[in-house]
């Protein structure tokens, strides 16, 4: 009987192909539109957020274009044509995978350079590391010999006063 009640309860539930994104419920033919809705909302990012997709974000701003996303899902749009309808509108930055060009070079190969040149600082403090030279001066030879000659002589004088 519950097992009944709980296969009932499933079938009610999956039947209704219900989306929710903040206090929001969108209701889909299919299940596909669902998926296509919970994908685009993942992949969309809030501009007013800037760090929250737009299925995460409880900004204004947010709930309109998950409205917007809805409406095209429902009219037919393809993912593509909502994606490029919200670049333009929003600018390249809503996108979570932005295109590759002159304003988002930066974005693509900043990281790399950055890499490079944080490798290339590594090499180039080592190789300095390297190059200090540990050869005494003059000077420094000569403390050290007067050094040696003291220890020398206080070592024979420690056995002197030993052996009496």
């Amino acid at each position: 009987m519950l097992s009944t009640m709980l296969f009932a309860l499933l079938v009610g539930l999956a039947a209704t192909h219900t989306a929710h994104a903040a206090g929001e419920y969108y209701a889909f033919d299919t299940a596909e539109q669902e998926r296509r809705f919970s994908q685009l909302t993942g992949e969309l990012r809030c501009p007013k957020c800037q760090n929250q997709s737009i299925a995460d974000s409880d900004a204004p701003l947010a709930q309109d274009m998950r409205q917007r996303v809805y409406q095209m899902i429902m009219e037919g749009r393809s993912n593509a044509e909502i994606i490029e309808f919200m670049k333009v509108r929003y600018g390249d930055f809503v996108h979570y995978r932005p295109p590759v060009n002159r304003s988002t070079l930066v974005l693509w190969f900043g990281p790399f350079v950055a890499l490079f040149i944080g490798m290339v600082a590594v090499v180039v403090h080592v190789r300095g590391k390297r190059k200090v030279s540990a050869e005494l001066t003059d000077e420094e030879r000569a403390k050290l010999a007067a050094y040696e000659a003291e220890l020398a002589q206080r070592d024979e004088l420690e056995k002197k006063e030993q052996d009496r």
